[in-house]
């Protein structure tokens, strides 16, 4: 089975104001079509893991691999192309452009990575509201919609590119139940439908508990 996503070793330290060793020596991958979840207290490392696995943050030791290729150590603008071609992102705010449409929101990270043309672009978008429900809001103004509706949007959004893995933060902190169950279940068709990696921090212990294994931290380790 394929590893989208593998850290060796991974150590972070936050040298000011004194030095504070946040993550230790974390080991774990993900392969292709899983569903992990990440818990633990706050502090206990989760979005600072996050974000280094995203890479967002390249200020640790240790080795992180993408689909088994070593992204460590690479140029920011290699790990800009990396990332939008191979990690969508969910949030716990959705960061729409308000002023923007849905569709235009959506179509946002395909027009960076500028590999297809504006209609294709938005023939896959459409088709990205569709699966998720929401297509009727596509000419909708960001600003105009509710807050679950923004959420598929930002999903919508974070799919556009295809990516080899999902990451979220936190994304149903900002829902009620309702919404976070959609969420919930939007996530677990991707994974079985589109045989999608996904990899999310929660507290929500109802959401964790859903998904294939839930990876335990504390101080800044993995302890399950």
């Amino acid at each position: 089975m394929d590893k989208v996503l593998e850290a060796k070793n991974i150590n972070k330290h936050f040298l000011k104001p004194k030095d504070f060793h946040v993550l230790k020596n974390i080991s774990f991958a993900i392969k292709k079509g899983e569903f992990a979840s990440i818990m633990g207290k706050s502090g206990s490392g989760k979005s600072t893991l996050l974000y280094i696995l995203s890479t967002m943050d390249t200020e640790y030791t240790g080795e992180l691999y993408l689909n088994e290729k070593l992204v460590t150590g690479r140029l920011p603008s290699e790990l800009s192309r990396i990332r939008n071609e191979h990690i969508g992102f969910v949030f716990q705010f959705h960061y729409l452009l308000s002023e923007f449409s849905v569709l235009e929101n959506v179509m946002l990270p395909a027009k960076k990575l500028a590999r297809k043309t504006n209609q294709e672009i938005e023939f896959d978008a459409i088709q990205k509201l569709k699966m998720l429900g929401i297509e009727n809001l596509a000419k909708q103004k960001a600003s105009r919609i509710s807050g679950g509706e923004k959420q598929r949007v930002a999903i919508a959004r974070a799919l556009i590119n295809n990516p080899s893995i999902l990451m979220g933060d936190e994304p149903t902190g900002n829902l009620d139940s309702y919404n976070s169950d959609n969420v919930f279940n939007i996530f677990k068709r991707l994974k079985e439908e589109e045989g999608l990696s996904l990899l999310v921090v929660t507290h929500d212990e109802d959401f964790a508990k859903r998904t294939d294994y839930i990876i335990e931290m504390e101080d800044g380790r993995i302890i399950s």
